[in-house]
């Protein structure tokens, strides 16, 4: 008999735990039936309208200010270098000396032919004096005194010409010493004491650069210039205008150089081969860490959009054509679909110039459950999701046993 009776109570016990089990499924049933019908919860974001500072990135090399070749103006032997390669020097600076002998004995030669010149000089003035007396009383025919004039005006004429090659000499004399035509940075010397050079020789015996301030030089296209001029002349941005831009700039490791430059001026004349316009730049160098021919990347301030409008990139596909486009939770809790127009991408974020507005309500999650026309059940972006929303997301039900 006991026996019996711990067999039943064992039955009714397990029928007992089955009872519970299929309750607790057909609750999990009812619920999973009744979830199809609950509209889909899609997160969203809002759009609002912000400040932008925006920017153009852009690479290029950078140029000296001024540029300056060293030349000859007459032909010898160079006698000294008087610079360091390398180092700084002033305009006017003496850079080589060349042999003078030659031109300093031409330049005595002019003297001395001027000192005759002027001494012809001075007797033709006082025959032409006797002559002009003379004429008044007949005491000399009219050609004479005509003769003597014409004397007197060829040795005037020859006194000139003496003092210009006088001048000329000394010139001459004056370019044996070879000095700088501006105050920069002279580089490698191309000739040596005792070289020969000439007046007319094709290449140089340096080269002094001004590397304070320096040009930064960078290419942009034309299609991005007039959308930048264009938009200025929407209002859309505020700017004191393209070539006024200030510019900063990242060095060839990444690193921000510590000086701001502005930007000068656009080239007039587009590059056909590109179809990119050169913009110039220049930058104050005190320490001369810019030098000419480096790599570098300006970062060009265009100006501040007063109402820019940003969206997370997730919020924006792509359609057959090409086109952005974007979901948005309109009225009724119902999708729409926007076609959109994107200028740029801004870090994790799309700037849109058209196809929203503020206040419109962005779908950025579970674009994959909402379609254009279905109602949608609407959550800020980044909020706890629901119990609900976790069974409608197919979230499997444990039964509590």
């Amino acid at each position: 008999m006991k026996t019996r009776t711990r067999y039943g109570l064992a039955t009714a016990a397990g029928a007992l735990a089955l009872l519970f089990v299929l309750s607790g499924c057909d609750k999990a049933n009812e619920a999973t039936a009744a979830s199809p019908n609950k509209p889909p919860e899609v997160a969203v974001v809002v759009v609002a309208p912000q400040r932008l500072s925006l920017t153009t990135e852009l690479s290029g090399r950078t140029s000296a200010y001024r540029i300056a070749e060293v030349r000859p103006q007459v032909g010898g032997i160079i006698q000294e270098r008087l610079f360091t390669e390398g180092s700084d020097v002033k305009k006017g600076e003496v850079l080589y000396q060349i042999d003078p002998a030659l031109y300093q004995s031409a330049y005595l030669s002019a003297k001395a032919t001027l000192s005759k010149a002027e001494a012809n000089l001075f007797p033709a003035r006082l025959k032409l004096q006797r002559f002009k007396d003379l004429v008044q009383v007949n005491a000399v025919s009219k050609q004479d005194y005509d003769d003597v004039e014409a004397a007197l005006k060829q040795a005037e004429a020859e006194v000139e010409g003496a003092k210009a090659a006088v001048e000329t000499a000394r010139i001459n004399l004056d370019y044996t010493r070879v000095t700088a035509p501006i105050s920069g940075r002279i580089g490698r010397s191309a000739v040596t004491t005792g070289a020969l050079v000439t007046a007319s020789q094709s290449e140089p015996l340096a080269t002094i650069q001004l590397l304070d301030p320096v040009y930064v030089d960078v290419t942009q296209s034309t299609a991005e210039l007039l959308r930048l001029k264009r938009d200025i002349a929407n209002g859309l941005l505020n700017t004191q205008g393209v070539e006024q831009a200030e510019v900063n700039l990242l060095m060839e490791d990444s690193t921000p150089y510590e000086c701001q430059g502005t930007l000068k001026f656009s080239d007039v004349t587009v590059n056909q081969s590109t179809g990119s316009v050169t913009l110039r730049s220049v930058f104050p160098n005190p320490k001369q860490l810019l030098l000419p021919g480096m790599f570098v990347r300006a970062v060009i301030n265009e100006g501040v959009n007063e109402q820019a409008i940003l969206v997370p990139q997730q919020g924006v596909t792509r359609n057959q054509t090409g086109a952005a486009t974007a979901l948005v939770v309109g009225a009724g809790e119902k999708v729409e679909m926007r076609i959109l127009k994107v200028a740029r991408a801004i870090g994790d974020k799309w700037l849109v110039t058209e196809g929203l507005e503020p206040g419109d309500r962005l779908i950025v999650e579970g674009l994959q459950k909402a379609q254009p026309g279905t109602q949608v059940t609407a959550m800020a972006f980044g909020s706890t999701p629901t119990k609900s929303s976790a069974a409608t997301a197919g979230l499997p039900t444990v039964a509590k046993r």
